[in-house]
Parts: C-alpha cells; structure tokens; sequence
C-alpha cells in the first residue's frame, strides 16, 4: 500500500462536480470546498433568539389538544375480542383441508399413499 491510498482525513470528494464547461447549466454540481449562500441572516443564524422564533414556529398552540379530551376515546373493555384460530379458515367439509381428506382414498392418490 503506498501513501497515496491512505486516507488523508479530509471529506472531499470532487469526481462527480460539473466540468467546467457545464456550470451553467440548470442545476450544477459544485465541488466540496465550493462556498454555499445560507439564506438567513449570518448575523443571528446560530443565536439563542433564533432558535427560540424557531421554536415558536414549529409550535402551533392552536394544534395542541387541551389534556382531558381524549380520555375515554378508547374502546370500552370487552367489546373487542380476537378471532378465534379458525376465523378465515375454510370449512373442512369443502375438500381444500387436509383434515377432511384423511382417511379418504381417491384414486388419482391412491398409488401414492400406499
């Protein structure tokens, strides 16, 4: 192994960055170390104030439910009950379950149950 491929450390990664030629085209893929415009105000981007207004936002008072309305809303004990293993069974009487073809010798199996 020689030096050139031991990881410098660096996160970088340029192979896939537009050519020269192709900057302009609608959406051009820029390289790693490429400047990006963050959109908000550098100033107080990262600042307690910021974050606090970010808060505000993303918590709509008028969508919290009030504590109490929801109680009860789940369904009273005993109205619900679990179907029973056979629920969506066929009935063994219509000849798809093994259980109602035993013992029953037809003759297109008869060479192969013997």
């Amino acid at each position: 192994m020689s030096a050139q491929d031991i990881p410098s450390g660096r996160d970088s990664d340029n192979d896939y960055t537009s050519r020269d030629g192709q900057k302009q085209a609608p959406i051009p893929v820029q390289k790693d170390e490429d400047a990006v415009e963050s959109g908000i105000n550098s100033a107080t981007e990262d600042s307690d104030a910021q974050l606090e207004r970010d808060d505000k936002d993303a918590i709509d008072q008028s969508n919290v439910i009030d504590g109490g309305r929801t109680r009860g809303a789940a369904k009273k004990a005993g109205s619900y009950t679990e179907p029973d293993d056979e629920a969506g069974m066929p009935d063994p009487s219509d000849g798809t379950s093994r259980g109602a073809t035993e013992g029953v010798q037809d003759s297109s199996t008869a060479d192969a149950v013997q």
